[in-house]
Formats: structure tokens, sequence, C-alpha cells
């Protein structure tokens, strides 16, 4: 099966240069079902229908399959702020128990939740769970071993 129909929304001050998922939007072969917007003053985006992913929902499952996935991309603290120019209603869904990310948690005000996966790692699985397993989407991600390692199990 294709890849999933995925939005990605990046709040401004998301570093580029640092982002999981800069490598992913570079890549040609990702244009025909990964599209990436830049939220900020003014910026709204209609989700109704979407499977949007988040941290405290019903985990994802092949009955998701039908919708296009949307992924908001901002530092924990920020990410409200990127929710906030979300209108419609969309489907939230997480990823199932035991997924485990591999990037360093460094928060310094404690707002990483505990089950929470990098923007590339939420991708990766998303897309998984739909049935398009591609783990050259993490080629570039520097956990990538880390992160299959963790979660081998897992992986279809």
């Amino acid at each position: 099966m294709g890849a999933i129909q995925t939005v990605v929304i990046r709040h401004p001050l998301e570093n580029l240069a640092k982002c999981s998922l800069t490598p992913v939007e570079a890549r040609p072969d990702t244009h025909h079902w990964l599209r990436f917007l830049m939220s900020g003053p003014g910026f709204s985006f209609d989700a109704e229908g979407y499977t949007e992913l988040a941290v405290d929902a019903p985990p994802l499952t092949a009955a998701d399959r039908a919708r296009p996935i949307l992924l908001l991309d901002a530092t924990w603290r920020l990410l409200p702020k990127v929710r906030s120019q979300v209108v419609g209603k969309t489907i939230k869904r997480s990823m199932p128990p035991g997924w485990q990310t591999a990037y360093p948690r460094v928060s310094k005000d404690g707002s990483d939740p505990a089950g929470g996966l990098a923007s590339i790692e939420a991708l990766f699985v998303a897309q998984a769970l739909m049935g398009y397993t591609d783990r050259t989407l993490l080629d570039a991600y520097y956990w990538r071993d880390a992160f299959f390692g963790l979660n081998a199990d897992l992986i279809p």
C-alpha cells in the first residue's frame, strides 16, 4: 500500500536545522504524499476529517487508513499555538502503547509527555501502522538505529 496523504504544520520558531523532518521534506519522492505548511499570524488550516496525531488520544489503528494524517511540528510548549490555527473536526489518535522515542529528552520546563515521539518517528510509525513501512524515512535521522532497536518488535 502507498503512503497516506500527510500534512505537517510547523511552528515558525521550529529550528529547521535541527528539525528531524527537514531531510524528508527535501526528498522528491515524498512530495506526492507529504505537504509542509508554516503556521503564523493569519494562518489557518481546515483539517476537517483528518487523523490528527496527538499524545492523549485513542491509539491509531488500520481502521484510520481512510483519512489523511495531520502532524503538528513544534516543541511541546508551543504545540497549543499551532493547534489553535487548525479548524475543522479532526479524529485524534495516538501511537499504540509500547513505541519508544530514541530522541534524547532535554525539556527544561518538563513539557515533554512520556509517550511523545520525535516528529520523524511519529511520521514513520503512523505510516507503518497504515501499511506503508518505509525505513528510508529515517535515513537522515541521527537516532535511527537506536529507534529501530528500541522498537524492533513493533515495526510491521
